[in-house]
């Protein structure tokens, strides 16, 4: 999974990183811009994979799966 954080205060987000890579970009961030806050905002989930490699396994899998009812279908 890949999170984003935003901020509270302002438009900043962080690029999908890790959940302990985005924090640590988040803490850094209200460090530097808004210093007497309370880091704060939203986290944003990315469930899939970055490379998206599972979706297209799912795709085959569905298509592999067609092809069989296709076929047996056609008798």
């Amino acid at each position: 999974m890949a999170y984003r954080y935003w901020c509270g205060e302002c438009s900043f987000k962080t690029p999908w990183l890790s959940e302990s890579q985005g924090e640590q970009r988040q803490i850094e961030h209200y460090a530097k811009q808004h210093p007497s806050i309370p880091p704060g905002g939203h986290v944003e989930v990315n469930r899939k994979s970055p490379g998206g490699g599972h979706g297209c396994f799912q795709l085959m899998a569905i298509a592999v799966l067609l092809l069989i009812i296709a076929a047996s279908c056609h008798r």
